[in-house]
């Protein structure tokens, strides 16, 4: 992406400049609401008529995301095209690439998409990761099961990995040794697999990198993070959360990981801290993350407004959080019995900030929303957001 920044605001219908994203979820809504608010037209690509991003967005072109009608009108429309999901066909970017500016690009989306490339780019890039087995074929597995004890021992216990289309807790089974191993394979129906050591953690993290096409980078504030169940449960964001020493590594490794891809966009590292503070990389995802969603309400700059920026090639400049912040996330398990939850006992609570996605059906474990919780102090922040826990009947923390 190079050249002029595609300004917003222009004066008369032809002149609006249109940002397109392919995907209609809750991060392509809050992608289409900051574009908005800053004065762009929106077109989101997704096939579901009632896709949450669709609802909100100037345009929904309503085709799947190979289709080539869909992808023509996207690029007729759009000045330039961004995603919301990992998943999204790489080969749909290339064809939007040739024609648009589009950011993140294929490559580095294809790179998110398999678990076994993006291992070998974390190696590339000299930063630590679990200890893995690259599972692809029989012979692979084969070769794993049939090693003396000590050969794989750093392997076991560990969890086995889809390399492609795995997310919040999907296509992974937890193995104590080599006999679970192989039956783990062959319930995966035998696709390639990354099998990783499961290491004592003491917390996770995460950080929210954004990069320009001219190369300059700005980060969030780490954020400490907890999951049940393989889903996002809590993010606490403010100064201590983890220690300064992990958190600058965290921004420090984040940013080899973006600029050895020469990535633009915003991007997601994920990281494990061990139990004798070593940092670990888990995974990347090539968009706006659950884990950012505080920055809405907590920071001078959301990571929806720098996905924005770097798609229109607008100057970046450090985002600043200006109060310490927890965010819940909202499952359709609140949804009991289709029964509304009690927003209003929550937003009683000062510092409450409710964010629903337009979702029509609650499911469990199907991400309906997040409520974040400002304050003045960390204190503050803590016993408000535990006291909204309880009134949800969501676990405290």
């Amino acid at each position: 992406m190079s050249g002029q920044p595609l300004l917003p605001g222009g004066i008369g219908s032809a002149q609006q400049t249109t940002l397109g994203v392919m995907g209609g979820g809750q991060l392509g809504r809050m992608f289409v609401q900051a574009a908005q608010r800053m004065g762009y037209f929106t077109v989101v690509l997704d096939p579901d008529v009632i896709s949450p991003a669709g609802l909100v967005s100037h345009y929904h072109i309503r085709t799947s995301y190979l289709d080539e009608q869909g992808l023509a009108q996207l690029m007729q429309r759009c000045a330039a095209i961004t995603t919301e999901f990992e998943n999204v066909p790489a080969p749909a970017l290339v064809t939007l690439g040739a024609a648009r500016p589009v950011a993140p690009g294929a490559e580095a989306v294809g790179i998110a998409q398999d678990r076994i490339k993006e291992k070998a780019h974390f190696v590339r890039c000299r930063v630590p990761c679990a200890p893995y087995a690259v599972i692809e074929t029989a012979a692979q597995l084969a070769a794993i099961l049939s090693e003396e004890p000590s050969a794989a021992s750093d392997l076991f216990p560990g969890i086995l990995k889809t390399a492609r289309l795995g997310y919040d807790g999907k296509g992974q089974i937890r193995v104590k040794n080599r006999a679970e191993l192989g039956v783990a394979w062959n319930e995966l129906k035998a696709v390639p697999c990354v099998l990783e050591s499961m290491l004592p953690l003491k917390a996770e993290c995460s950080v929210i990198v954004a990069r320009g096409s001219d190369g300059v980078m700005v980060n969030l504030p780490v954020q400490l993070n907890l999951h049940r169940e393989g889903i996002l449960a809590v993010t606490s964001v403010f100064d201590g959360n983890i220690p300064s020493a992990l958190a600058e590594k965290a921004v420090i490794a984040s940013k080899a990981i973006a600029a050895e891809l020469q990535y633009v966009g915003v991007l997601c590292v994920e990281f494990f801290v061990l139990q004798d503070d070593t940092l670990i990389v888990n995974e990347m995802a090539p968009r706006p993350h659950n884990s950012g969603h505080y920055s809405l309400d907590a920071c001078d700059q959301s990571q929806f407004e720098l996905q924005v920026r770097t798609l229109a090639g607008l100057p970046l400049v450090q985002p600043r959080q200006h109060c310490p912040a927890i965010m819940l996330n909202l499952l359709g398990d609140l949804w009991q019995d289709n029964k509304t939850p009690p927003w209003d006992q929550v937003l009683a609570l000062a510092g409450t900030h409710l964010h629903l996605y337009g979702k029509l059906t609650a499911t469990k474990g199907r991400k309906m929303g997040h409520l974040t919780v400002t304050g003045a102090s960390v204190a503050n922040v803590q016993v408000t957001a535990l006291t909204a826990a309880h009134i949800l009947g969501i676990e405290a923390f």
